[in-house]
């Protein structure tokens, strides 16, 4: 069997249990604006708010996702965000209402990363070369 060689990430949600609260966060964190985005299939209670992204580029995208299937929460999967230097985006957790629970920090050749916990108790990553 031959190793893949392209990236298998495609696309992330977080969920969230307060949309506006969420949306709030992510938006000052990352100095981003969500965009709305229409509800797949047949999710009546599903509302979703998407990262931007850079059509016809390397990159995966993802959504703040509101449902009753699935709950918030730590324990599960760490989702890595990309930052220029993460030192930037973790200055801005605490006054976005998140909490900062390992400041950024050297992995080796690797580049530095943070780790954060959002509004609803979703544990995510911060990442940068610098």
């Amino acid at each position: 069997m031959s190793k893949a060689t392209k990236n298998p990430f495609t696309w992330l949600e977080i969920y969230v249990e307060d949309m506006e609260r969420a949306k709030k966060f992510y938006e000052n964190v990352f100095q981003i604006e969500m965009i709305s985005m229409q509800t797949p299939g047949d999710f009546s209670d599903l509302e979703m708010w998407c990262f931007p992204w850079a059509e016809g580029e390397k990159n995966i995208s993802g959504a703040l996702c509101k449902t009753a299937d699935f709950k918030p929460g730590p324990g599960g999967t760490l989702v890595y965000f990309t930052c220029d230097d993460c030192s930037i985006e973790e200055s801005r957790v605490q006054q976005a209402g998140g909490q900062v629970i390992q400041e950024k920090m050297p992995i080796g050749e690797h580049g530095f990363c943070s780790v954060i916990i959002d509004t609803e108790g979703n544990t995510i990553g911060l990442h940068s070369d610098l």
